[in-house]
């Protein structure tokens, strides 16, 4: 591994993490064989092609993980990739818990990463649903409707907030639950709020 591509920052992080130091050794050295630039972003080890973020090397307390930006766009013929969170449009993780695990898939772990810098040669964006796409659960639109505070309120939101409350609104199955979440939520919203703002 030529050090000319390592960054001193993610040398420093490597040295001071307190779990999957050795997943985070064997990850970089994976991902840095595949030619990518590292760098430092969000306090995480983060890998460019020409300036744009490919993958993201990530620990959280039960897995390491390797994120990849536009995750969503790989074809994941392994079934490997993990939408971390409904809210996620872009990014998939590959999840690991051990060192063994990485070493025995980095063939696979490389053509991930090759495949994500195509995508990014290639130029292709995920298209993000807008908000105006996500289903209004009846309930909520019939509040909007009949309190225009509420309306303001929800417009003035951000598309994130609007979207977290859209998607929470219209899970249940039952129309007295989607009400009774709309009722709960609807303090929050007239005062600013996301749905995890407290």
């Amino acid at each position: 591994m030529s050090n000319s591509r390592t960054n001193p920052t993610v040398d420093l992080f490597i040295s001071k993490a307190k779990t999957w130091k050795a997943e985070y050794e064997k990850l970089r050295a994976i991902v840095l064989d595949c030619q990518l630039t590292e760098d430092y972003k969000w306090m995480h080890p983060c890998y460019t092609y020409q300036g744009k973020n490919v993958v993201l090397i990530h620990g959280f307390k039960e897995y390491v993980a390797l994120l990849f930006h536009k995750g969503a766009l790989l074809k994941d013929p392994k079934g490997i990739l993990i939408q971390q969170t409904e809210n996620v449009q872009a990014a998939r993780q590959i999840r690991f818990t051990e060192l063994r695990e990485i070493a025995a898939m980095e063939t696979i772990i490389k053509d991930y990463i090759y495949e994500a810098i195509e995508v990014e040669k290639s130029g292709v964006e995920v298209s993000f649903k807008k908000s105006t796409e996500f289903a209004v659960a009846e309930e909520f639109q019939s509040k909007l409707d009949e309190d225009p505070a509420l309306k303001t309120a929800f417009e003035a939101l951000t598309p994130g907030r609007q979207r977290a409350y859209l998607l929470h609104f219209s899970q249940p199955k039952q129309s007295k639950t989607r009400a009774a979440r709309v009722e709960k939520y609807m303090p929050q919203i007239l005062s600013g709020k996301g749905i995890d703002d407290k």
